[in-house]
């Protein structure tokens, strides 16, 4: 019993000194520590405050010329009237009054899929400088290396997030009528479950990769394809039949809508248990292929 218990205890320290050693060359390095904290800030700051929707509904009212046949005494009326016509076309459309407020909460699964596409390009290094021969030597186990590099990730995305949910907040992020402290709980388990999935998947692609371009290539080529396929930037009920198809199985449009859901809509419980049952399902299956494929194609 006493070996078992040494065992179970050498295989979680192995897990927390690779995942320690992953956040050292984050936290360590003041660059990258900083590019970090500057980039969500400079993604909501400016490509939110950017996209300003909302500006061009409420401001057409007043830049149509007045109609020929109404009397001036009438035309206030009339651009109240087609000014809340507006606002109701766009909380029908968006959900929300506040186009910035829809946007910010779509960033924060745009910056956990951001970041966690760098998950894989720590094996490529790993294995170019010789570091994933010596950690295969040892008695540490190859599904420990892959979820080091899997924690540390989600960690880091996690931290990000914080930040853009922070500067969202400071910029004029409103939060809906049925939003409680205890939604954050929430909406970081959504994250979560997301950062693991996406980190697992893009760890997978990479885990036999020896050339960091090629994990570069596969990054681009996925990036814009998984944002503009989900919801976070635009409702998915106004894209084409094809595309709404596309939707439905990308991660990024179930981890948005059960954080608008948490933050700015009403809460529909049916909806947000299907959130959370994709996300879990997502998360659990690329984990356990990336472990599957750590014990076949990891060696030295």
């Amino acid at each position: 019993m006493g070996s078992l218990n040494q065992v179970s205890k050498s295989r979680f320290h192995g897990l927390w000194a690779l995942t320690n050693r992953e956040l050292k060359k984050w936290y360590k390095a003041p660059f990258l520590l900083l590019m970090a904290i500057i980039q969500p800030v400079i993604w909501i700051g400016l490509f939110g405050k950017a996209m300003n929707i909302q500006a061009i509904f409420s401001s057409s009212p007043t830049s149509l010329p007045p109609p020929p046949d109404i009397p001036p005494q009438y035309l206030p009326a009339l651009q109240e009237w087609i000014a809340n016509i507006s606002n109701q076309m766009f909380q029908g459309a968006f959900g929300t009054s506040d186009y910035f407020s829809f946007m910010a909460i779509g960033m924060l699964s745009f910056v956990i899929m951001f970041a966690t596409m760098f998950s894989g390009m720590s094996i490529v290094w790993d294995r170019r400088l010789g570091f994933l021969n010596k950690v295969l030597s040892t008695p540490v186990a190859r599904a420990s290396i892959v979820l080091s590099k899997v924690l540390s990730t989600v960690i880091r995305a996690l931290i990000q997030a914080s930040i853009v949910l922070i500067v969202a907040y400071l910029l004029g992020l409103q939060f809906g009528a049925d939003f409680r402290l205890w939604n954050l709980f929430g909406v970081f388990a959504a994250l979560f479950l997301m950062s693991i999935g996406f980190s697992s998947l893009f760890i997978m692609i990479a885990i036999r990769s020896t050339r960091w371009e090629t994990h570069m290539a596969v990054m681009n080529l996925l990036n814009l394809p998984l944002l503009f396929t989900s919801n976070s930037l635009f409702p998915t009920s106004y894209m084409p039949d094809w595309l709404q198809t596309v939707t439905k199985i990308n991660p990024i449009t179930y981890t948005t809508d059960a954080v608008r859901q948490l933050t700015l809509f009403a809460t529909d419980m049916q909806q947000l248990t299907l959130d959370f049952t994709f996300l879990g399902i997502f998360a659990a299956v690329f984990t356990t292929i990336g472990i599957l494929l750590s014990w076949k194609y990891l060696s030295r």
